[in-house]
């Protein structure tokens, strides 16, 4: 490759730092290995850019994507993943996405619901992790049911659980995990929203955002984001065209 442009290094790694912002509330994408190392395909992904860039990597554990959003107004992060939001485009920069997932529901496994829409009715109430993508699209979307949210994903699970509620909303690869573990639930086929998960800078740096941008396209195209998920375990994942 060409070498990168002091204005790509000022936007993407100001001091020579590339400091990321890395979700560990959304397992598809970032998981702690055993000894605590971070790993999966967001954790692979910012250290091929740091190495591209020929910069120091600092990653910034997060356990709820409305935490890493959150963070952007301390300046805390350069370069992140989140999933593309018109309420976070009026203030981050976004690839194309590299990943899509299902965003869909946890019910019981004896209820009713056989269908993502047979959730938006009068009365119902539904978890949701406070400021995830599916929270934000749920708000938007919903016309009848009601969303009580938590701090994270993993939090809204429990918060179904313990007040009863009728379903937990979230990426489906978790919430299969949790039906897997618990015959009393189970997860709804289909999806309310695709999760299209992207590369994030600040909206400001217009550098780094298109670097970020080809940077994307070219580790789709060349297999790095398959092989990437296939390596922590996430074979079903779809990665984006």
């Amino acid at each position: 490759m060409s070498a990168v442009s002091p204005a790509v290094l000022d936007d993407l790694a100001p001091g020579g730092v590339l400091r990321a912002a890395i979700n560990f509330g959304n397992p598809v994408l970032a998981q702690q290995g055993r000894d605590g190392t971070p790993q999966g395909v967001s954790v692979a992904l910012v250290k091929a850019l740091a190495q591209e860039l020929g910069v120091r990597l600092e990653m910034i554990a997060f356990d709820a994507a409305g935490k890493v959003f959150a963070a952007l107004e301390e300046g805390a992060w350069n370069i992140a993943f989140l999933a593309i939001e018109p309420v976070r485009e009026q203030q981050i920069a976004f690839s194309e996405p590299y990943v899509i997932i299902e965003g869909t529901y946890l019910v019981a496994a004896d209820s009713t619901y056989i269908v993502v829409d047979d959730l938006d009715r009068p009365g119902l109430r539904l978890a949701v992790g406070k400021g995830a993508a599916y929270d934000l699209f749920l708000s938007r979307t919903l016309k009848q049911a009601q969303l009580e949210r938590a701090a994270t994903s993993a939090a809204a699970v429990d918060l179904f659980f313990e007040k009863g509620l009728d379903a937990a909303a979230g990426v489906r690869q978790p919430l299969e995990k949790v039906a897997a573990a618990d015959p009393r639930y189970r997860v709804l086929e289909g999806a309310f929203t695709a999760i299209r998960q992207a590369m994030a800078v600040p909206r400001d740096r217009e550098a780094g955002a298109a670097y970020v941008r080809a940077f994307v396209e070219r580790k789709k195209t060349e297999g790095f984001v398959r092989a990437a998920l296939l390596e922590s375990g996430q074979a079903d994942v779809t990665v984006a065209p």
